[in-house]
This record gives structure tokens, C-alpha cells and sequence, in this order.
């Protein structure tokens, strides 16, 4: 817990906002970020199934899709640019103000996808667009997630922190859910159509989810934490300067506790749909409805480990995880071999609910509650970002390298997935327990941890 060198917390900021600010907060966080992962699985699962036809049609069918995958990798990278960029606004000028934008740009950048000329239509420059919009698709969700976190956690009551903040990434299984459930509904058209104009609905259908997130967000309130700032006037000028200065400790056990997780979920949900069908020719109808199944189940199993992390702390939870992460990819792939459907399924869901939604449940209130309130968002958001560049967004363009490189070998795919979930358990296992910290004090946990 916090040293005795931390002041108490005012009333607002302690005991949570008003009820209906917490809920608002709360949809806010969940729509957000089901919009974000939307945009990304209909992206990660066009990649797998069109875009190397439609964008990379000189290639081989192996390295179509390399380059496919490289083009998503291209919006991780910009997301810790993103994140650079907005952090700076986040902890000066609030929370909301930087949720609204970061919504605007990730709505409007995947909306032009579905508005590209294919290469056919127009030959490299078909690419370049497609790059292009995923870079700006990934600027806007740099500061998305770590955003909802940090708002959701500095409003929700001590006790009940985990359990609401673990709404941000049931947000983001519902948007992985929806994504993949159009996607079933898209291939269900014959598949020439779906090539000339099934897959630009996918993306134009964003637009609902879009305007529905924005008509939320622009009624939500700043958290209680930031308005104490703004009162005192010790918002900080500079955060992310601050954060390189005096909050180092903290953001690297953000991003190496983050490397696994991200690894292994985005090999779950992107490279695994395009195993599936390329190494294994599963019908490219059962994934669809596969991932919405698993989205679905992980949905349930994030909020289940944010409300054990209330319960019983989120070291021993987050570490638990982890360290079921490093043993699961072997066998994964061996269920997979197997060619059962249900084999196949279980496998998948399993991924789902331990990489793709429980760690990252438990992240979104651990992350904030390792920070001190100067620089929350900007920790939070460089952490996860510069984590997601390294970890999920390269994921499935290594493993795709992988398996070129071992002759179709899952073995090597499997040593990096399960090396990178090692990392990251022993990143946990150095980490503070934060649970019910006083979210006010500008003293981080790593610092309150040495001093106690």
C-alpha cells in the first residue's frame, strides 16, 4: 500500500463519483473500445481471408499474407505515436476531451478502408492507401484503451475498481463478438461477391458503432482524480516528460508484464484464423463464428478476473494468468492438429479467455493503480502501446514468419509465444500489489513498495 508520505484523499476522489457517473464512465469505456477492437478484428480478419487477394495480388499466397499481416503491424507501430501524441493532452487537459478525438479518428480511418480502390482499380497506389488508413486507424487507438482505463478506475469506488475496469476490455470482446459475427453474416454471400463489395460493408458498418460512442462520450464527466488536479492547479505541463523523469520504474513493468500478454492474444485472434485456414484448410465459414464464440466467453471470463482481482489482489491474479500462458501454446497447437472441431474450438476459446480478454482485464485497473495521478495516463498509455508494438502487433507477422522460415513447423511459433508469456510472468512477479491504492497521491506504487 502507499507510504505514510502520501496525503489522504479528498472525499470525491476516495469514495468514487456519483453512481451515475460511474455508469456513464462505464458504457463510455465499453463502447469505446468495443469500436477499437471492432476495427481491428474486421481488419486482422480481412487480412486473413481478402486483403491479400484484393491488395497483394503479385504475391505468393504465403507472403500475401506476410504482407497482409505487415500492414496491420503497420497500425501498432503508429499507436505508441498516438499515444505519445495524446498522452500529452490526457493528463493536462482531462480524460474525455482525448477519448472524443481518439474515437473521431479510429471511426473515420476505418470507414475509408471500406471506401479503398483495390490494386486491381488502381494498381501499388491500392496499398499505400490501405497502409495509410491503418496507420491513422492505429494513431487513433494509442491512447484508447489506457484512456477508458484510467478514467474508469479514477471514478469507480475502492473495492469495485477492478470489476468496472475490467468493463474497458468486455468492451473490447464485444466489439471482437460484433466484428466477427458480421464477418459470419458477410461470408454467407457468394465469394466473388464478397470480394467486389461484401468486404467494404464490414468496414463502412462502423459508422453505427461510431456515432452511438461519440453521443456517450461527449455527456461523460472528467474523473474526480483530474478534477482535484484542476483545482489545485498541479496538472502537469509536460507528463510525458515526467513520466521518462521520474516515473521509469512503473512504465517498464507496464510495458515487459504487457509483451506476453499481447503476443499471445493477437496470435490468438489474428494469426490463428489465418492458420486455420491456410495450414489446416478449415472451412474459412467456421471461423467467423468461432471468434464470436470465444469473444463472447472471453467477455464473461475479463469482468470474472476483474472482480477476483478485488477480492484477492491483481499480482496473484495477473501472475496466475501468465503463468498458465507459458504452458498453453504447446498443447494448443497439438489440439489443433488434431482436426476436431471441438478440439479446434476449445483451443481457441481458451486463448481467448486467458490472452485475448482476462489479462487484459486485470491491466486495466492494475496498470493505473501503478502511477502516481501527475502522469496516470500518459504511464499507462506508453506502457501498453510500446508493449502492443513489439508484442501484439508484430505477433502474427512473426509467427507467419515462422512457419515460412520451419517449413510449415508450429514448434518455433510455439517457443515464441510461450517465451514471450515468460517474460512478461516475471515482469509480474517484480511488480507491487496495488488493490484499493489511493488513486490521489503523486507517488507511484514501485516507489511506495521501496519506501515501506
Amino acid at each position: 500500500m502507499a507510504s505514510g508520505t502520501e496525503r489522504p484523499a479528498p472525499a470525491p476522489a476516495a469514495h468514487g463519483a456519483p453512481r451515475s457517473g460511474t455508469r456513464r464512465a462505464a458504457w463510455a469505456g465499453f463502447i469505446g473500445t468495443a469500436l477499437e477492437q471492432y476495427d481491428f478484428v474486421i481488419y486482422g480478419t480481412a487480412s486473413a481471408l481478402v486483403f491479400s487477394t484484393l491488395f497483394f495480388p503479385n504475391f505468393s499466397p504465403v507472403a500475401g499474407v506476410i504482407a497482409s499481416f505487415g500492414a496491420y503491424a503497420v497500425g501498432f507501430a503508429a499507436r505508441p505515436l498516438g499515444g505519445l501524441f495524446f498522452s500529452r493532452f490526457g493528463d493536462r487537459l482531462g480524460r474525455k476531451w482525448v477519448l472524443v478525438c481518439t474515437l473521431l479518428l479510429m471511426g473515420i480511418s476505418t470507414m475509408a478502408i471500406g471506401l479503398l480502390p483495390t490494386y486491381e482499380q488502381v494498381g501499388v497506389l491500392a496499398p499505400v492507401l490501405l497502409v495509410a488508413c491503418r496507420f491513422m486507424q492505429g494513431f487513433g487507438a494509442g491512447a484508447e484503451q489506457s484512456g477508458g482505463a484510467t478514467l474508469l478506475t479514477e471514478t469507480a469506488p475502492r473495492g469495485r475498481r477492478g470489476r468496472l475496469a475490467s468493463l474497458v476490455i468486455a468492451g473490447a470482446a464485444a466489439g471482437t463478438a460484433a466484428g466477427a459475427g458480421v464477418w459470419a453474416l458477410v461470408q454467407l454471400l457468394p465469394q466473388d461477391q464478397v470480394l467486389i463489395w461484401g468486404w467494404r460493408l464490414v468496414f463502412l458498418s462502423s459508422l453505427g458503432v461510431t456515432v452511438v460512442a461519440l453521443l456517450i462520450r461527449r455527456r461523460l464527466n472528467e474523473s474526480p482524480v483530474f478534477q482535484d488536479l484542476k483545482r489545485q492547479h498541479i496538472e502537469p505541463r509536460k507528463p510525458v516528460a515526467e513520466i521518462f523523469r521520474n516515473g521509469r520504474r512503473p512504465l517498464l513493468l507496464v510495458i515487459f508484464m504487457t509483451l506476453g500478454a499481447g503476443a499471445q492474444s493477437y496470435t490468438y485472434q489474428v494469426f490463428m484464423a489465418s492458420y486455420l485456414i491456410t495450414a489446416m484448410s478449415v472451412d474459412p465459414a467456421f471461423v467467423p463464428p468461432l471468434l464470436l464464440v470465444a469473444a463472447v466467453c472471453g467477455g464473461v471470463a475479463t469482468v470474472g478476473f476483474g472482480i477476483l482481482s478485488d477480492r484477492i489482489g491483481r499480482k496473484p491474479v495477473y501472475s496466475a494468468i501468465l503463468g498458465a500462458m507459458v504452458l498453453i501454446p504447446g498443447p494448443s497447437f497439438i489440439a489443433l492438429h488434431t482436426g476436431s472441431p471441438v478440439a479446434i474450438s476449445v483451443t481457441i476459446i481458451l486463448g481467448f479467455v486467458l490472452a485475448g480478454f482476462g489479462s487484459s482485464g486485470v491491466q486495466m485497473s492494475y496498470y493505473p493503480e501503478l502511477f502516481g495521478n501527475r502522469y496516470r495516463y500518459a504511464g499507462v498509455t506508453l506502457g501498453r502501446e510500446f508493449a502492443a508494438v513489439l508484442g501484439g502487433g508484430l505477433a502474427p507477422l512473426i509467427c507467419a514468419a515462422l512457419i515460412g522460415a520451419f517449413a510449415g513447423s508450429w514448434v518455433p511459433v510455439a517457443v515464441y509465444m510461450s517465451a514471450m508469456a515468460a517474460m512478461s510472468f516475471v515482469a509480474s512477479r517484480l511488480a507491487p500489489e496495488t488493490r484499493d491504492r489511493d488513486l490521489t497521491t503523486p507517488i507511484d506504487a514501485t516507489r511506495a513498495q521501496v519506501d515501506r
